[in-house]
Parts: C-alpha cells; sequence; structure tokens
C-alpha cells in the first residue's frame, strides 16, 4: 500500500454514459468504498452547435445538471464529500442558487463544497442571456449576495445585477465551503477574498506557476487540483509539496473503463 497525505476526489462522472442513474449509483458506491474523498460534477447549461473551440464537448454530450446530479449522489453515499467542479456562477440566479446549495448542504448532511467560476464559453452566456463582458464581476456580486442569504441575520443586497432586501431564505448552510476556479488573476483574488479555496487544472509546473500569483493564503484555505493525467505516488508527491490540499482525478480521460481507473488508483487513497 502506498500512502500519501493529499486527499483524492474524482471529477467528471456526471458527463456521458457515467451519468446514467445506474452508473452513478454504482461509480459512486465504489468510489466511497475506495475512500475517495470527494466526488465533483461539472456544468455547462447548454454547448455550441456545432462545435467550435474552445468548447470542451460536442453539442450532444450528456451533462446532467451538477446541483441535481450531486443530490442524486448524497442518497446514494454516506461519507462522500460533493463539490461542483466548477457551476458557472453568472448564468445561475443567485437567490436561486443560494436555495439550491443550502438545500443540498442540508440534505447531504453538510458535504457540500459550492465550486464556482466566471466561464469561457460566450455562446453558452449569450444563450442564456448574459453578458460575457460582465461575467467577472457578476461573480464577484453573485457571491456577496449569496453570502447574505446564508449568513446576515436580515439578508439585504444592493448590487448592480441584484438587489434585494426585506426577506428571509431557509434552511441557512451549515456546512458550506465556496470554492473558485480559474487561473486569471481576478480568479486567484476572488478565491482569497470571497472563498475557502482554489480549484485548478494543470502539471506540478503550471500549478507552481499559478500559486506564485497567489496573495497570501488564509488559514484554512485549500487547494484542489485537477490533474488530468495518470497518478504516481511520485506525481502526487510533486503536488503534495506544492502545498495542494486534493488531487481531482477525471477517470473518462485516463485510460479503460471509470471502474478500472478507481481500482488503479484506490492505492493512492490515504
Amino acid at each position: 500500500m502506498v500512502w500519501v497525505v493529499m486527499d483524492i476526489a474524482v471529477q467528471g462522472l456526471n458527463i456521458g454514459d457515467a451519468a446514467s442513474p445506474d452508473e452513478t449509483k454504482r461509480l459512486a458506491a465504489l468510489a466511497e468504498a475506495l475512500g475517495y474523498h470527494s466526488w465533483w460534477a461539472s456544468d455547462h447549461v447548454v454547448l455550441p452547435s456545432p462545435r467550435v473551440d474552445p468548447s470542451p464537448s460536442e453539442p450532444d454530450t450528456v451533462i446532467a445538471d451538477p446541483l441535481t446530479h450531486l443530490a442524486f449522489v448524497a442518497a446514494v453515499t454516506s461519507r462522500l464529500q460533493l463539490a461542483t467542479g466548477i457551476v458557472i456562477l453568472p448564468q445561475r440566479n443567485p437567490l436561486v442558487l443560494a436555495k439550491q446549495v443550502a438545500s443540498l448542504d442540508l440534505l447531504s448532511g453538510g458535504r457540500f463544497t459550492l465550486g464556482v467560476g466566471a466561464g469561457y464559453l460566450e455562446q453558452e452566456m449569450t444563450a442564456v442571456g448574459v453578458s460575457f463582458d460582465d461575467r467577472g464581476a457578476r461573480t464577484d456580486e453573485y457571491l456577496d449576495a449569496m453570502d447574505q442569504l446564508w449568513h446576515a441575520p436580515s439578508p439585504s443586497f444592493d448590487g448592480k445585477f441584484v438587489s434585494f432586501s426585506g426577506i428571509d431564505a431557509h434552511p441557512r448552510p451549515s456546512n458550506v465551503r465556496v470554492v473558485v476556479g480559474g487561473h486569471s488573476r481576478a480568479a486567484f483574488r476572488r478565491a482569497v477574498t470571497r472563498a475557502q479555496g482554489w480549484f485548478g487544472i494543470g502539471t506540478p509546473a503550471e500549478i507552481r506557476g499559478h500559486l506564485a500569483k497567489f496573495p497570501e493564503r488564509p488559514d484554512g484555505f485549500r487547494i484542489s487540483v485537477s490533474a488530468n493525467a495518470p497518478l504516481t505516488p511520485a506525481l502526487v508527491r510533486e503536488y503534495e509539496d506544492l502545498g495542494v490540499d486534493e488531487l481531482v482525478i477525471y477517470p473518462p480521460r485516463l485510460g479503460g473503463s471509470v471502474e478500472e481507473v478507481l481500482e488503479r488508483n484506490a492505492e493512492l487513497v490515504g
């Protein structure tokens, strides 16, 4: 057995054939039994058709809504942590999303992490009626508005994109962490000022470069990274040496069936 300190997680199984109910139940149970730390679900409401760069998938790719998918996973697991990796925040109504997040936190017993990002597909954002140019400002404002709904005794907010007062919303989340994804300076700033963690993608060299741009990280701040490559003990330790707290694998891209990938990497799960 090869033991590592870092948490090992799985991503991308709300996509394609793995997203069917039977496969989701089977694979979530397997991931939990093998000791994986968390299960991350990806987000795209629509995709450009025909596919154009930088779209990640063909337009007919099945992508289950991440919050709906994670509610299903919550019901068939008891220990596996759940996370969005990531929700494209400017495309979501922040009050509706805040309610969904609080509900998922309740139903999962406090196992949910909200990963968010500003998005990068202009066609997708245009289709849902959101200005691509405003996506960064909306992301900041929506995070602040949701924080009000979750934590303020008398929630109120007056911003450019969202305003409310004289309302309340329950349940209040008990244990939701927010993680910001992205590699821009704005994403790094957003992560340390409005969240409790950062989610990135890259090799150890790429991640080292990204982390060098970070402001000082507060206590309890977690770094989660999608390696996008087969894991070895040596590779995992490279990420550990960089201060990465959680390494996320994407089984459909690692060769073999999802089950084979999960079992192959099980010896690295601490």
